[in-house]
């Protein structure tokens, strides 16, 4: 429930004091309220609103303890002086600054993912902290989405909520001009969000759809924002996409089912149409493709495929040289190598992927050797691919992939 809940919890409490760092402390006193209470009076019928009442009362007692609450007259001013026309009493008043302030766009997780964005922090620092206080993940599956180490997750969240609360970042949405250098992080931290839950880094479960949703919601609700935004629908749309093949993506027994081997049929159409739908948006706003819509275009091209052997990889290869043009990382050039041998031959993506097994960033990631792994089986190569698959289980930290790898393992006999 805690993870769920837990980004609204930030979110609804860094608009009301105006600080990430309390409003995170604040949260977590709700929880530590929850876990002391629930044994023993049972789980409230709405768990959400019972740990967002708590945790409200906890910022009422921080306002009533700081200064923020005579900061906080101040700055409503007149537009309270109308409504005192009796005298309050201070909890009157802090009950009226709490349910009164509402950011422009009425959404206090999009408000707090630009304000974790602010250019005074760097674009490193506002991804990991967005995905912290928003997508509700530790400091080790940060780690993993960034390929770091986790200490050095933990100096940037650490480092980022200081400087935002010395810099008294405003939380408000950002328009005109103030938008464009912070639209791209705010981008990609939605994108690495929906990836934590589309494939789990961690954890016994492959996915974690809670995550996808709750990007789909953000990616959403930053297109009606920005609807002249090609690569905001490019986003949207590469989301969709992904989604609408998420019931195919498991098995019976919760084990990851790989994109040949999906049934198709089990693909979400409404949303597969949703996200053709928000390509062509993308599309007709005529600007070149950027990196969303690249990869959503190569994402299409899998949805309109009715069965496996029937994908354009052709196109797929073209697509990813361009999007290695605009976005040259490791991971694009291995999906580069994947698409080579589905579409020239096996040698030709092993080639690729050969080349990159130098690659400081790829050095622990467990789909390089996996990819190597099917490739190698596919040249009729089993022992190496054997052990290919035994170094990507090894360095695999999800369970449910961690067993295939295994399973594939031993697949290719001795």
């Amino acid at each position: 429930m805690w993870r769920i809940e837990s980004a609204r919890l930030y979110a609804s409490l860094a608009r009301i004091v105006r600080d990430v760092g309390v409003a995170e402390e604040l949260a977590q006193d709700a929880l530590v309220a929850a876990l002391e209470q629930w044994p023993a009076a049972g789980v409230p019928d709405n768990p959400g609103a019972w740990l967002m009442a708590t945790a409200k009362h906890h910022a009422i007692n921080h306002l009533r303890r700081g200064t923020l609450l005579a900061r906080k007259h101040r700055e409503l001013g007149q537009a309270l002086d109308a409504e005192q026309e009796s005298a309050r009493s201070e909890s009157e008043m802090v009950e009226r600054i709490i349910n009164g302030l509402d950011d422009d766009v009425g959404d206090d997780l999009l408000s707090l993912i630009f304000v974790a964005c602010h250019p005074v922090l760097s674009p490193e620092a506002r991804v990991a902290l967005t995905l912290r206080l928003l997508g509700g993940l530790g400091t080790d599956e940060i780690a993993r989405a960034f390929l770091v180490g986790e200490p050095t997750i933990a100096q940037r969240i650490v480092r980022a909520k200081r400087t935002l609360a010395e810099a008294r970042v405003p939380f408000q949405v950002p328009r005109g001009l103030d938008r464009a250098p912070r639209l791209s992080s705010v981008l990609e931290v939605i994108y690495l969000i929906f990836n934590e839950g589309y494939s789990a880094s961690a954890g016994d479960d492959h996915m974690r759809p809670a995550l996808c949703e709750e990007a789909l919601r953000l990616g959403r609700v930053l297109a009606g924002l920005a609807p002249e935004e090609p690569e905001v629908h490019g986003l949207v749309a590469l989301m969709e996409l992904h989604a609408s093949r998420a019931g195919a993506r498991v098995g019976s027994s919760g084990e990851p089912v790989l994109l040949p081997d999906q049934d198709r049929s089990r693909w979400d159409q409404i949303l597969l149409r949703r996200g053709l739908a928000a390509l062509a948006a993308a599309q007709a706003l005529g600007a070149a493709p950027g990196p969303y819509q690249l990869q959503a275009e190569i994402s299409a091209c899998h949805a309109r495929a009715r069965a496996a052997d029937e994908t354009d990889w052709a196109r797929i290869v073209a697509l990813y040289e361009e999007l290695a043009l605009q976005l040259p990382s490791p991971i694009v050039h291995l999906n580069r190598a994947v698409a080579t041998a589905m579409a020239v031959g096996p040698a030709a993506g092993l080639a690729i992927i050969d080349s990159l097994r130098d690659e400081p960033a790829l050095r622990d990631y467990h789909l390089l050797p996996s990819a190597r792994a099917d490739l190698l089986a596919k040249l009729g190569r089993r022992g190496e691919a054997r052990a290919e698959f035994e170094r990507a289980a090894a360095l695999a930290r999800n369970a449910r992939q961690r067993e295939q790898l295994l399973a594939r393992a031993a697949a290719c006999g001795d």
